[in-house]
């Protein structure tokens, strides 16, 4: 299974967060440029994906045919998880689609609500300090100013009863004497019921 986190970065095979899928229920939130919900279901995972533009929707559906493997897709909002009955998730998968989310908070709650107890969360996202930074890799932001913190992130986390239990703080390999790092994943596990 290749879970992809980003461009140029370490994929599942190197980082290890979602372990083994085959059977489970495993949601993709905001359908990935490579999409995640393809390497679950190839994994032997039912694979759900949710994204707001019918397109991303529509490609899915064009690639799992392909794949010859099976997908339930949903288009809607990120947050609205209503299609899925509440701790009847194994696994939930946000690969780089969390970053104009509104309220965060919100979804967080939602995803913790499908989970299963102890369920975890993965998440890849640009890393806040990346964030300062344009593409010529000048500073052009201040910390904080464009995207959470990594502290305000990590609360967002605890407070919708969450733990993380792995970040990884990745560059991207094309440039490995990068200053600072371009993406983080985490994996928060679900506290609580």
């Amino acid at each position: 299974m290749n879970i992809w986190y980003g461009a140029n970065v370490a994929d599942e095979a190197e980082l290890r967060l979602c372990g083994d899928i085959a059977g489970k229920r495993v949601i993709e939130l905001g359908i990935a440029a490579t999409p995640n919900s393809i390497a679950a279901a190839t994994a032997g995972a039912k694979a759900i994906a949710l994204d707001p533009d019918p397109q991303a929707i529509t490609a899915l559906r064009t690639a799992a045919e392909r794949h010859e493997v099976r997908i339930e897709c949903h288009q809607g909002d990120l947050a609205d998880l209503g299609f899925a009955t509440s701790a009847s998730v194994d696994l939930v998968i946000a690969s780089h689609s969390l970053a104009g989310i509104d309220d965060l908070s919100r979804l967080l709650r939602q995803v913790h609500r499908v989970l299963k107890p102890g369920a975890n969360f993965v998440v890849a996202m640009p890393h806040p300090v990346a964030a300062m930074f344009g593409p010529d890799h000048q500073l052009h932001y201040a910390y904080g100013a464009t995207s959470l913190t990594f502290g305000g992130l990590l609360m967002t986390f605890e407070r919708t009863n969450f733990h993380l239990d792995a970040v990884h703080e990745l560059n991207d390999r094309r440039h490995r004497d990068a200053a600072y790092p371009s993406v983080v994943v985490m994996r928060a596990k679900k506290q609580g019921v």
